[in-house]
């Protein structure tokens, strides 16, 4: 079985370029995951107070903008 420990250990021990590959696999690969999260919670409405809100403060002419 693969550890956390073991896997730390190896990244520990990679060469520089292949640090590098692996950090950028790493942040595509939760980039892709954390869109994958959004849409879904989009699609099964668990964002949608955050419509709710900001329509609430924009009829209050509480909206600000940046």
């Amino acid at each position: 079985m693969i550890t956390a420990s073991k896997i730390q250990t190896d990244i520990e021990s990679l060469p520089q370029q292949e640090y590098i590959k692996l950090m950028q696999w790493l942040s595509e690969y939760d980039c892709h995951a954390w869109d994958k999260e959004l849409a879904k919670d989009s699609q099964t409405g668990h964002l949608d107070f955050l419509i709710d809100e900001a329509l609430h403060e924009k009829n209050t002419n509480q909206l600000k903008t940046i």
